[in-house]
């Protein structure tokens, strides 16, 4: 369903750029940010967290508050009046991070940043540092959460918007988890019974716990005590999940016996990031599906026989039907004449 990746591009897709339908955001990963057409970039603050980041990272406990800020930059020929928001995070279908809109509720990341201003003024070729701080409610559950900060500009209905990430884990017990549902084995099978045919295996992956995770995935079928395996070889990893997301897979496996009952096995293995971006594997999930494919070979050999058991039927009744039968009157005539 989706083209393979190598493992660091999957995590860093966090921070991939991504367009809107109703205008263009950009998350950045550079460190300094700007969409294409947009004649502003914006940046992290240097302070006590570092200089040059390309985004914002941040482990807090519940309860905990801190300050950070970022620069904004006009590079055009006019002044330039943005309005500023933080947002929560999603993963689009194309796998890759967006922020809602202003108009839709945040629950974490976008609901505990606070700018300093709701807007900025810039003037060509100046800048300005706008603060913010995060404040986490004290029940505020542990684990991950990402969102980021926006620069929006509205001109003639379309909001244009350059981010900065930031990505929070909340201080508590970490629980990263994911699991394999509604997976499907599809195997239509051939007409030959000696034959080979393709499979589909259908899944869907969700990120059960309570960390940021990717899954690298492998899938393969097989027939019973698992002889006759065929795998599917190289499967793409998942874009990185948020917690409580989905990803749906569809991976063809070639090769795959026609006529046996099949087992269809998916393997996940949790690919968790840290902080610095580095990533450990995790335990891995094993999820089956089952299947028995059609055997059309023998299903027509059955029809093949199921005829010629009508047709000689038939024929029998047709034939005790032709043949005349003697009454006894006419035995009698018989042995009169003689």
């Amino acid at each position: 369903m989706h083209s393979s990746r190598p493992l660091t591009t999957a995590v860093g897709a966090l921070a991939a750029a991504i367009t809107l339908l109703a205008g263009l955001v950009v998350l950045g990963t550079e460190p300094a940010a700007a969409a294409d057409d947009a004649p502003w970039t914006v940046q992290t603050s240097s302070n006590e967290f570092g200089s040059e980041r390309p985004n914002y990272s941040y482990t807090l406990n519940p309860g905990g508050q801190l300050a950070d800020g970022l620069v904004i930059a006009n590079q055009g020929t006019t002044p330039l009046d943005l309005a500023l928001y933080a947002a929560d995070g999603f993963t689009t279908d194309a796998g890759q991070l967006d922020l809602v809109t202003k108009g839709t509720t945040s629950t974490g990341v976008g609901a505990w940043v606070h700018a300093g201003r709701d807007r900025a003024t810039i003037q060509p070729g100046k800048s300005v540092e706008v603060p913010f701080t995060l404040t986490l409610p004290a029940d505020a559950g542990p684990g991950d959460r990402v969102g980021g900060i926006v620069t929006s500009l509205t001109q003639a209905g379309v909001e244009r918007r350059v981010a900065l990430r930031i990505r929070l884990r909340v201080g508590g017990e970490l629980k990263p988890a994911l699991s394999v549902e509604k997976l499907h084995l599809d195997s239509p099978g051939t007409l030959n019974p000696f034959g080979k045919s393709d499979a589909t295996l259908s899944y869907t992956i969700h990120n059960t716990g309570n960390a940021v995770l990717a899954a690298r995935q492998s899938a393969s079928v097989s027939g019973p005590f698992g002889r006759l395996r065929a795998n599917s070889g190289q499967v793409a990893d998942s874009p990185p999940l948020l917690p409580g997301e989905s990803w749906k897979v569809s991976v063809p496996v070639h090769g795959v016996a026609s006529s046996v009952p099949l087992t269809g096995t998916v393997t996940l293995v949790p690919l968790l990031a840290d902080a610095a971006g580095s990533t450990a594997p995790l335990t891995a999930v094993d999820t089956a599906a089952h299947s028995w494919p059609t055997p059309w070979a023998l299903l027509i050999l059955f029809l093949v026989l199921c005829g010629l058991v009508v047709v000689v039927l038939t024929s029998r009744r047709r034939s005790e039907s032709g043949t005349p039968v003697q009454t006894p009157r006419a035995q009698e005539t018989s042995q009169l004449t003689h």
